[in-house]
């Protein structure tokens, strides 16, 4: 159990917990003061969770909240909505310049494109100035602070802007990523892939490193919403074939590619949630790479499952190097703060179901997963686990008979433990 701090009572857009289990669980000398702070576990132990969700959507469409799971309204509404949205963001982008707080970065290739960018944002701020002049564009106006998170001042607060500027002085350098990963190759090998599957596996890193030099969770975030679709494009292919005729067999394969894709999602609203999706270029850069790579990653399937597994095996085995130095370069910085309550409620639920899929080829003698996650440190370490099952899957996935060995073992595990895979 946690002791409640003195800090000010921020509310929170979710509810983790509720009223009756407040009372039920708290003590004389811990009671918690607000339904922000804490989140109970499947143990019934309180973990203090982060209030503050620096997330472009915050609010909207986060996993575990109030609204998730609803409905969607008609394309056309969306769409325009988003639109007006995103036109917003991207004329506050240039007009006030948000990427004027970024930080020179370290490598040549970077610094030029930095430059380019800088040259860019003037020019369009300039563009958007004159329009607006002429009434052809609506009058700029900042961005509103949410109200659960306004300090007296209007701004945001002070502990959600020093959570901030902690998560600001994480580091990442991209030379120790890159020398994990050869340390990685000499030890175990590289992935076997021809030229043509590996290429485009760099063009994302070199991508990765140009675009988000010194700034580790904007890198996550693209990353993560880069990683979720091999998994979509398979469950996509899977189920045109089955719908055809085709191939009947896939449907407990589809299954464990949800998983991992239900995992992805998870670590994806991790990234939002700390803030890695704010500026509007990380998300045209991240949603433009996931369309390509979906239609690639269809093509490569279609002609070559194995090609696309190995392609798939290659960015998680990148990610799980990356998390693993990410860890190893800021372990006292992220024990101190506290977990966002996606991952605690991904982590610490009741329902393992989905993330008991995820760990099909971890082996018959290997327990399943049950991580802690109170704190950042434990959610980055538990991600890059994650990462390591994927890499187990994917490479299993090149073996017809590996993993249909690796599924029936799986079934035999979760009936000997009393569970169930259906």
């Amino acid at each position: 159990m946690i002791q409640e701090d003195e800090a000010s009572v921020i509310k929170c857009v979710a509810t983790p917990v509720s009223q009756p289990a407040r009372q039920e669980l708290a003590t004389d000398s811990q009671e918690p003061t607000d339904n922000c702070r804490f989140f109970v576990d499947r143990d019934g132990e309180m973990i203090r969770i982060m209030c503050c969700d620096y997330g472009f959507r915050a609010g909207a469409g986060r996993l575990y909240q109030d609204k998730y799971g609803e409905v969607p309204d008609n394309v056309l509404v969306m769409a325009g909505d988003n639109f007006q949205h995103e036109l917003s963001a991207l004329r506050r982008s240039v007009r006030f310049n948000e990427y004027a707080a970024l930080e020179a970065p370290p490598n040549a290739l970077a610094r030029v494109a930095g430059s380019a960018g800088k040259l860019l944002v003037s020019g369009l701020s300039r563009v958007d100035s004159w329009l607006e002049a002429r009434g052809l564009l609506g009058q700029l106006q900042p961005a509103e602070v949410p109200a659960d998170v306004q300090g007296e001042d209007g701004q945001l607060n002070e502990e959600c802007q020093e959570i901030r500027a902690q998560l600001r002085q994480l580091k990442l350098n991209d030379r120790e990523v890159w020398a994990r990963e050869e340390r990685r190759k000499k030890e175990s090998g590289d992935v076997d892939a021809p030229w043509f599957i590996k290429a485009p596996f760099w063009l994302l890193c070199v991508m990765l490193d140009v675009c988000f030099a010194n700034r580790p969770i904007q890198r996550f975030w693209v990353l993560e919403t880069v990683a979720r679709i091999p998994y979509f494009a398979y469950i996509s292919i899977l189920h045109l074939y089955e719908s055809l005729g085709f191939w009947r067999a896939g449907a407990e394969l589809r299954k464990v590619h949800f998983a991992e894709e239900w995992n992805e999602l998870h670590h994806l609203q991790i990234m939002e949630s700390l803030g890695g999706d704010q500026l509007w270029f990380d998300r045209f850069i991240a949603q433009h790479a996931a369309l390509l790579y979906y239609w690639v990653l269809i093509v490569i399937y279609l002609f070559s499952p194995k090609l696309a597994y190995a392609f798939s095996e290659l960015v998680e085995l990148h990610a799980a190097d990356t998390y693993e130095q990410f860890v190893e370069s800021n372990q006292e910085a992220l024990a101190a703060l506290p977990p966002p309550l996606v991952a605690a409620a991904y982590y610490r639920n009741e329902d393992l179901y989905m993330f008991d899929e995820l760990q099909t080829c971890s082996g018959d003698d290997a327990p399943l997963r049950r991580p802690p996650c109170s704190s950042l440190l434990d959610v980055f370490n538990n991600i890059r686990d994650d990462e390591v099952e994927h890499v187990k899957t994917m490479h299993a996935c090149q073996d017809t008979k590996l993993i249909a060995e690796q599924l029936a073992g799986r079934r035999k595990k979760l009936a000997a433990e009393g569970l169930s895979s259906e």
